[in-house]
Order: structure tokens, then C-alpha cells, then sequence
């Protein structure tokens, strides 16, 4: 048996009187205290005038007071400046013991957070101001009353005289006085920081525009995620997608007893390029994953890249037959990049169903809008299934409409007229516009 519940009650006083969490409050309370000592001495200066020239620290408790009412209205309007709500969140989480989630980020937005900073700065300040004056003056006072007894000068002193001795009692009651005096500034301290740790939510937390600010934040991060996850899903589906069916169909041609040796070449060359850009597009999208960080480039080659295009159709076979109407040198950034996927998604959908059918591919500069079109022939009944490299159908030709919204134009697949195509339309505005043409 260790005792009954009143043994650990000295333990939990001592705890919440000189623990840690008591010791770094009461920290918090003398840095609010110096950060006073500027408003006090303005407060100084306002009430020196009606003091008769009384010295600035040895002036009457009236005066000091007075200074000190003065100092609180100065502090409040400072703590309307934009970096005070940081620099109080930045102390108060320190030091208060409160769970750091319960505190706004970044200035105060509108009026009502500005209140409630003003609030907590003076509060703060003041609370902090007056904790701090009885530590510098409480402890020599209570020790000087302990050592009454022990002390001849003591006692010969002011103190002494102010002390009446004629009593003997009163001159051994020093030393539990002395000692209370120190508990009572303890407990004095220990309640001001509580009183500041439960003020500091509600004074320091978020508002309804810090929330709305951290909403706009999180769907901010979601969205480059979702975007990340996309480049993923359209640059590694399709490479994957572009290795298999190259694979099925070099390992077809050694399977029929052919001499076709150019065909696998070519078939091994698609597979390395296909790769090796896909390796190089992979590792960008995790440097940004790693770096947590989104500048608008994602790491997908433009379609403005001609070179980039032809080798996205080497990739998909030997049977894609790709058409470039317009000069697409001058398409803006962001629709190079989307209609790349696009088309990099439409490949990939196509050749997995074409079997050995060609694949037609027809990329026009029209206007002001970019329209891609990507046909197969659908198979006929009774011909057997497709080679499908990704079973579960993916979540490309969704993410084709996606793309196609975000840059407020139009996409759709489905079949039409006995073959299965692939129709997307993207505004340019003035970035881009027709300038001859060519095929391939």
C-alpha cells in the first residue's frame, strides 16, 4: 500500500506550484512584463507632470499605477500592428502549455481578430507587468522578514522598527511569514498563467477567416495532389500500358516463326524510349511530391513539342497515323501540357483496343481552340478479346474530361459511326493561332 489519496495531494501542489509547465508560464509572464517596460516609462512621462517631479522608480504607488493605466491603451493600439498576433502565438505556444492546433496562423484578418489580439496583447502585457514588478520586489522583502529573528541589523533597521517588536511572538513569526509571502507570490503566478493559458484559445485562436483561409489552404494542397496523382496516372499508365502491348506484339511475331527481326527492333527501340522518358517524367513528379511544393509546372512535355509528340507516338506502335493541322509552337503553356495527356491518354485507350487495326490521330490549330480526335476501329464480334494492359479499365478517359474542364473546354469518347472515338476541344484565346499546316 503506498497511501491513500491524500499523500499525493502535497506532490500535485508542489507540481502546479514549481513544475515545468509552471516554471515556463511564469517565464511567459516576465517576458510580458519587459515588453511593458516601454509603455510604463510613456506612462511615466504622462502622469510626471502631476507628481511634483517624484523620481521615475521611486515615485508614490499612485504614480506608478497611474503609469501604468496610461501604458495599457498605448499597448493595445500597438497590438494592432500586423506581426503581433504571430509573435504572441509564437510565445503563448511556447510557453502557455496549450495545444499548439488551437491557434490562428499568420496576422490577424478583419476587425474582430484584431479585437481579440489588442485583448490578449494587454492582457498579456499587463497581467505580465504586475507578476513581474512582485518578483523583483516580493522575494527580498519575504526573505528579509525570515531573517528577522537571525538578524540584529534587521532588526535595528527600518524593517524592524516598522516591525513591532515589543511583541516577542511577532519577531518569530518572520520566518512562516516570509515563507507564505513566497507561496502566496507562487500561487499568485501559477494562477496568472492559468488564467492566460485558457485565455489564449479564445483569444488567439481562429476566427471564421483564418478558417476560411485554412480551407483555401487545404484545398489548395488537395488540388496539387489531385493534379500530381493525375500526371502520375496518365505518364506511368501510358508507358506502362505502350511497354505491354509492345512486348505482346514483338513476343507475337517470335511466336509466329516470322523473320521479322526490324519489327522487334523497332518494338525494343519504343520500349526504351518509352521508358526512359517515363523514368525522367517519374522522377520530377516526386521531386515535387518531396519538395511539397507546386509553381504551376507540372513535368508533363508540351505538345508544342514536336519531338516529344513523335516519340509519344512511337511509344503507342508502328500503327498510328498522327495528323497535325496548324502551328502548335504558340500554344499556351497549360493547354500544351493538358492536350499532351490527352493525347498521350487517347494513345494509350486506342492501341489497347485496336488490336492491328490502324489508329488515327488528327490534332488541328483552329481558331481559337485546339481540337484532338482519336478513332479506332471497334472490334468486330466474334474476333476475341483485346490485349488489355490494364484490366481494371483505369480512370484515364474521366481524367481526360477533367483536364478538358479545367481549361474550360470539352472532351468525350464513345462509339460513332462503327468506330470508337475520342473528341476533345480546348480554348487558346490569344496565345495561339493557325499558321499553315502539315501532317505526319
Amino acid at each position: 500500500m503506498t497511501g491513500g489519496p491524500g499523500h499525493g495531494r502535497p506532490a500535485h501542489c508542489g507540481r502546479a506550484l514549481f513544475g515545468q509547465r509552471a516554471r515556463r508560464r511564469w517565464l511567459h509572464l516576465i517576458v510580458g512584463g519587459a515588453l511593458f517596460m516601454p509603455y510604463w516609462l510613456v506612462g511615466t512621462l504622462v502622469v510626471g507632470p502631476f507628481t511634483d517631479g517624484a523620481p521615475m522608480f521611486g515615485g508614490s504607488p499612485l504614480a506608478q499605477f497611474g503609469a501604468y493605466g496610461v501604458g495599457l491603451p498605448i499597448a493595445a493600439l500597438t497590438a494592432l500592428f500586423p506581426l503581433t498576433r504571430p509573435m504572441s502565438v509564437a510565445a503563448a505556444r511556447a510557453l502557455c502549455g496549450v495545444a499548439p492546433d488551437r491557434f490562428a496562423e499568420g496576422p490577424a484578418r478583419g476587425r474582430a481578430a484584431r479585437a481579440r489580439t489588442a485583448g490578449w496583447f494587454v492582457l498579456h502585457l499587463g497581467t505580465g507587468a504586475l507578476v513581474s514588478g512582485a518578483s523583483l520586489a516580493l522575494p527580498p522583502f519575504a526573505l528579509a522578514v525570515a531573517a528577522l529573528p537571525f538578524s540584529p541589523a534587521l532588526r535595528a533597521s527600518e524593517l524592524g522598527r516598522f516591525w513591532n517588536l515589543d511583541h516577542p511572538w511577532l519577531l518569530w513569526a518572520g520566518p512562516p511569514l516570509g515563507l507564505l509571502m513566497l507561496l502566496a507570490l507562487a500561487a499568485t503566478a501559477a494562477a496568472a498563467g492559468a488564467l492566460l493559458a485558457a485565455a489564449a484559445p479564445r483569444l488567439l485562436g481562429p476566427g471564421p477567416a483564418d478558417r476560411l483561409a485554412a480551407a483555401e489552404r487545404r484545398a489548395a494542397e488537395l488540388a496539387v495532389r489531385n493534379r500530381l496523382a493525375r500526371e502520375l496516372h496518365d505518364s506511368v499508365g501510358h508507358a506502362l500500358s505502350a511497354v505491354t502491348l509492345q512486348a505482346a506484339a514483338a513476343r507475337r511475331v517470335l511466336d509466329s516463326g516470322t523473320d521479322e527481326p526490324g519489327f522487334v527492333r523497332e518494338a525494343l527501340t519504343a520500349i526504351e524510349e518509352t521508358t526512359r522518358r517515363t523514368v525522367g517524367e517519374l522522377d520530377a513528379v516526386l521531386g515535387l511530391l518531396r519538395s511539397g511544393e507546386d509553381d504551376g509546372a507540372l513535368p508533363a512535355p508540351g505538345l508544342n513539342a514536336l519531338d516529344a509528340l513523335e516519340a509519344l507516338v512511337r511509344g503507342a506502335g508502328p500503327r498510328v497515323a498522327l495528323t497535325v493541322r496548324g502551328d502548335l509552337a504558340g500554344l499556351p503553356d497549360a493547354v500544351a501540357r493538358e492536350a499532351y495527356r490527352i493525347v498521350q491518354e487517347g494513345l494509350t485507350n486506342a492501341v489497347r483496343y485496336a488490336r492491328d487495326e490502324t489508329v488515327t490521330a488528327r490534332i488541328a490549330l483552329s481558331g481559337d481552340a485546339l481540337e484532338i480526335t482519336m478513332e479506332n476501329p471497334l472490334p468486330w464480334p466474334g474476333s476475341g478479346p483485346a490485349p488489355v494492359a490494364r484490366p481494371d479499365g483505369g480512370r484515364g478517359l474521366r481524367g481526360v474530361a477533367e483536364r478538358a474542364r479545367l481549361l474550360g473546354g470539352t472532351a468525350g469518347a464513345g462509339p460513332a459511326d462503327g468506330v470508337w472515338r475520342l473528341a476533345a476541344r480546348l480554348p487558346v484565346g490569344d496565345g495561339a493561332t493557325p499558321r499553315g499546316g502539315g501532317s505526319r
